[in-house]
């Protein structure tokens, strides 16, 4: 039985829509990365250096909220596109590491707004500091130790995923595998390391790209056969 347009063209939109949500978070997520990590890279001075201060980690907090919300549209129009091909125990992974994830870029980010507002707060100067170098450990930690392995375990979930479905060309999943094996076993101090992190974006990013261009080639061969 062939596939009524109206379904054929419901199957397109998943696709686009994870693309969409895909590139919409990736962007969002680097630019909030890229600021919290320069913002938290040197311990606090007592001159008028501090992090707290800065526009630019104010910027990053209020990103994340979206960068969050794009990435769970990606998540569900992934499974949507995936459908009955989606195997239950991988698609377990995905989903819960996926959340693991996400809960702990917003603790991250809770932690240094919570800085924000001791900064307006508090007035001694030394509090200030030792609050501070524990929120900025607090921090780094979350994100480059917990949260960069918990991409890690989504990346390979979704590569395998992604394998069996074959939604994307096989050398992009590989390229994931090989990827997400730097997160996991990445190992050294966590200031030097921290830009790792920007391999799950980017490479969400590369997915992304390619699923909405193969969408627009897709919906270009359908369209002669609708009219």
């Amino acid at each position: 039985m062939q596939p009524t347009p109206l379904n054929l063209r419901a199957r397109l939109r998943a696709p686009k829509a994870a693309a969409i949500a895909g590139i919409v978070f990736s962007v969002l997520l680097m630019i909030s990365i890229a600021l919290i990590l320069n913002s938290t890279a040197s311990v606090l001075g007592d001159a008028g250096t501090s992090f707290l201060a800065n526009k630019n980690t104010l910027l990053a907090l209020n990103l994340v909220p979206f960068a969050g919300i794009a990435f769970l549209w990606f998540i569900g129009a992934v499974r949507d596109r995936l459908g009955e091909r989606e195997d239950q125990f991988f698609a377990t992974v995905f989903f819960g590491s996926g959340l693991l994830f996400l809960a702990m870029l917003f603790t991250a980010s809770a932690v240094a707004g919570s800085l924000l507002l001791l900064d307006d707060n508090v007035s001694n100067p030394s509090i200030v500091l030792t609050y501070y170098n524990l929120g900025r450990t607090v921090t780094r930690i979350v994100l480059n130790t917990y949260g960069i392995r918990m991409a890690g375990v989504f990346m390979i979930s979704i590569c395998t995923l992604f394998l069996r479905s074959r939604v994307v060309p096989g050398w992009m999943a590989l390229l994931g595998y090989g990827l997400a094996a730097l997160m996991l076993l990445r190992i050294g101090s966590i200031d030097r390391l921290g830009w790792v992190f920007m391999l799950f974006p980017l490479w969400v990013l590369l997915i992304s790209v390619y699923i909405l261009i193969d969408n627009y080639r897709k919906q270009a061969g359908v369209t002669p056969e609708e009219s």
